[in-house]
């Protein structure tokens, strides 16, 4: 099976060919696939907030953190898990690549099985280490249990996603958010609008429309008769490979929970300020969600783009990737926060035309964006670092920045004063620690190396 397998038109070689185009062409569909994906709970959000009311959408934005802590952990073990797949893909080893498919998948069913029982059963401890108010803990309650009921969906749909990104196909799984989540939105109205069913009825629609996304990609897989085709009967635990993915992706898994997990600290200080800012800041958050998707987008990208050319010994093409996906990652970053920085109250508006909530939303969004070139630069990154295989660096980095860094600021901060701007900043005091610290690790224990060794091999 190693180089025995004639490619398909869905796998893509990115070791070969122009650049930018590619990365471009690549990053594209995640970039509109995780637009889709956040629109999952921004819908959510829209839907409650024009008609349920104030109090719902604080309900539903006091949850987000502490779904992402859950859900987050397979997202970063599909992207960590990527770069063993992009890697083996690069390298042709394919009896490898499938044996990690295989493997994969069925821890992803089994762990996320077991996640959604356990988040489910902890809710309301969830909720009180928030500090959630009496006034939306029952609504809070409701939705979050329905909402991580579907986390065994979104563990399954991440990693088949995340296998699909790594041979080159980015466009199926942006076809499978686009379906998914118009099912979303059409289930939102049809449950919250005619079945009046209020929050649980954006809990059950994101639940079914997650459990779409992972009948598509599973059976664009089971279909196939490329090198990433997944076989029932072959699914199976191999032990040295399910320790080598794990390596590679939980680090990445613990990474994005525990940021989690400081967010849900930063949703304490929130909600001192009442249910209006709750809102509020929650509104911003949707929003700073959609200007980083550029970000997040390139940053995948680059991981798989890394860890193809590395598994071909391509540094050379893999060192001018990084260059290009940096120029890339500050024109359309600048373009996006300056836009937001101008429109901040109309958009804020969208979600809910409480005067109060539009001004929350509208200061924190003016005080993010002039610092979003740093969130950038901490995913484009981390994307490299951890396309070299150097996951648990990554996630030490992010850790010490990104939480370190944000928790820092609030506890010296709000001890001065108590001021709902200390909240808003604590989000760019995060990017410029964690983006310092992952380039300071990328310049000194990867570029240095790598430079060295195309010097060698050019001499």
């Amino acid at each position: 099976m190693h180089g025995g397998k004639q490619l398909k038109k869905s796998s893509v070689d990115l070791t070969q060919g122009s650049i930018w185009k590619q990365l471009l062409l690549f990053a594209l569909p995640i970039f509109v696939g995780q637009l889709f994906q956040n629109l999952y709970n921004s819908v959510d959000s829209l839907v409650v907030g024009n008609f349920v009311g104030k109090t719902a959408l604080a309900a539903v934005s006091s949850t987000n953190d502490i779904s992402h802590f859950l859900v987050g952990f397979f997202t970063g073990l599909a992207s960590g898990g990527g770069v063993f797949f992009a890697q083996m893909f690069g390298k042709k080893d394919y009896q490898k690549l499938s044996d990690g498919i295989h493997t994969t998948i069925l821890f992803a069913f089994l762990f996320g099985f077991v996640m959604a029982g356990v988040g489910y059963w902890l809710s309301p401890q969830l909720l009180q280490l928030i500090s959630c108010p009496p006034d939306v803990y029952a609504s809070a309650l409701e939705y979050l249990r329905i909402y991580l009921i579907g986390i065994l969906f979104t563990a399954i749909y991440n990693v088949g996603a995340g296998i699909l990104r790594a041979v080159g196909d980015s466009s199926s799984p942006f076809y499978y958010l686009l379906i998914s989540s118009m099912t979303n939105i059409v289930l939102d109205l049809l449950f919250v609008c005619g079945f009046n069913m209020g929050v649980a009825g954006v809990g059950w629609a994101t639940t079914l429309a997650q459990l779409v996304s992972v009948i598509l990609v599973l059976r664009k897989m089971m279909k196939t008769h490329d090198v990433y085709k997944l076989e029932i009967r072959k699914l199976r635990l191999n032990q040295p490979i399910l320790a080598e993915v794990l390596r590679l992706g939980i680090p990445a898994g613990i990474q994005t929970s525990i940021t989690s997990i400081s967010n849900m600290f930063v949703q304490r200080y929130t909600n001192g300020f009442g249910s209006s800012a709750m809102a509020g800041i929650g509104v911003a958050k949707k929003v700073e969600k959609f200007a980083g998707l550029s970000c997040s987008s390139l940053g995948v990208a680059i991981t798989t783009f890394i860890g193809q050319n590395y598994g071909a010994d391509k540094k050379k093409r893999a060192v001018e990737g990084i260059r290009i996906s940096v120029w890339i990652s500050v024109i359309m970053v600048g373009l996006t926060s300056l836009a937001l920085f101008i429109l901040a109250p109309g958009i804020a508006v969208i979600f809910n035309r409480d005067a109060e909530v539009v001004a929350y939303a509208s200061a924190m969004i003016r005080v993010i964006m002039p610092f979003y070139l740093f969130n950038a630069m901490y995913n484009i990154f981390s994307g490299v670092v951890r396309g070299f295989g150097k996951s648990k660096s990554v996630m030490l980095c992010v850790i010490l920045g990104l939480v370190g860094c944000r928790q820092l600021w609030l506890a010296v901060s709000m001890s001065i004063k108590s001021d709902v701007f200390n909240v808003y900043f604590s989000y760019p005091a995060g990017w410029i620690g964690a983006s310092i610290l992952v380039y300071l690790y990328y310049y000194f224990n990867i570029r240095r190396t790598v430079v060295a060794e195309i010097q060698h091999s050019d001499a």
